[in-house]
């Protein structure tokens, strides 16, 4: 099957990508390649043991740790790591971490324009793009801007082997969801849907195989080489329903991130089906069935995912603002929007029901 289209833009971004188990212990050599020489590391509080034996690798090219990177990246929190690494005279940044931490030094990187080397731990696929999701005074917003693109990405295998497998397949679904919604993006184009197909294909050929064995390497090489494919393909096109609904509650409720969109994903798949059926074809190829929002729902729950909101700890009774903030300044999306359609999907959502498209 082709994925030709009469007419489509593609723009790329040059961005260094290393795969390979233990990479991450030649973080040295790309800071010196960066011809850099006071990184500063960034991670979360429970990642801090992590942030300084890297500084050690690094040895006298690091220029101090931070470790205070936090989910949603708080506006607050940015600013204090700003200061820090103005305080050691950083020249660039090195995060090794999740969604969290890439997101601070992304942060850190669009106020300052230090270069960032990042190191994954999770499949959150953000450290491909130019993005930047951060929250102020209980509001989620987006900034995209090419100086928050990362320079250089190491991923090692090594680093997720000992990730937990919850946390594992939640983070992938979040990888995935980044996928899907390429598939009916308003400016996609072929290149975007090899991306997207390609990587939900990782994700579905190698997480069952890192549920069953989760030290295995290849498997979670694989999981890696989709969430980058994932995480790419986020950088280039344009983003829907799915991801506003999931900056809604996160931003707005202090909903985990992956698990959020684990949850969200099939009813907001669901949803847009009824609009885009054909364009979400690659999702009923490689999981099966006629319906990918019911096909996504089963994958999650196979995988051990949460699938409702209220075992996130949501509310019922916060599902009323949570639409209404959903629907106010709503992405583009292929299905028109409306506050009572999201009120329903949020109570699916909530309830863990199958969605039936």
């Amino acid at each position: 099957m082709s994925y030709f289209q009469t007419s489509f833009e593609q723009q790329g971004a040059a961005v260094r990508v290393r795969f390979a188990p233990g990479v991450s212990r030649e973080a040295a050599l790309e800071v010196a390649r960066l011809g850099c020489s006071r990184a500063l590391v960034l991670s979360t509080p429970p990642q801090a043991d992590g942030a300084l034996m890297l500084a050690e690798t690094l040895g006298a090219s690091a220029a101090g740790v931070f470790t205070r990177a936090v989910m949603h990246t708080p506006v607050a929190v940015t600013e204090e790591a700003v200061a820090h690494a103005l305080s050691v005279k950083a020249d660039c940044i090195v995060a090794i971490g999740g969604g969290s931490t890439t997101g601070l030094g992304k942060a850190i990187a669009w106020r300052t324009d230090l270069p960032q080397i990042v190191i994954p731990t999770t499949y959150a696929g953000s450290e491909a793009t130019g993005i930047l999701g951060q929250t102020e005074n209980g509001i989620k917003t987006t900034v995209t801007d090419p100086k928050i693109r990362p320079e250089v990405i190491l991923y090692d295998a090594e680093l997720v082997a000992t990730l937990p497998v919850a946390m594992t397949v939640t983070s992938a679904l979040n990888a995935m969801a980044h996928a899907v919604e390429a598939l009916y993006a308003q400016n996609r184009n072929p290149i975007s849907t090899m991306l997207a197909t390609e990587g939900l294909r990782a994700f579905v050929s190698s997480l069952p195989a890192v549920v069953a064995e989760p030290a295995g390497l290849t498997a979670r090489g694989e999981t890696l080489y989709g969430a980058w494919l994932c995480g790419t393909v986020l950088g280039q096109v344009g983003m829907a329903l799915h991801h506003k609904l999931c900056h809604t509650l996160g931003g707005s409720f202090d909903l985990p991130h992956a698990e959020t969109h684990a949850v969200i994903l099939p009813h907001a798949t669901a949803f847009n089906a009824r609009a885009v059926p054909e364009l979400l074809k690659p999702v009923r190829d490689i999981l099966g069935g006629t319906a990918p929002g019911a096909a996504l729902h089963d994958f999650a729950r196979r995988m051990g995912a949460p699938t409702s909101l209220r075992e996130l700890g949501m509310a019922e009774s916060d599902l009323d603002r949570a639409a209404e903030l959903a629907t106010t300044k709503p992405y583009w999306n292929p299905q028109p929007v409306d506050r009572q359609s999201i009120r329903r999907l949020l109570q699916a959502a909530w309830s863990g029901d199958k969605p039936d498209a």
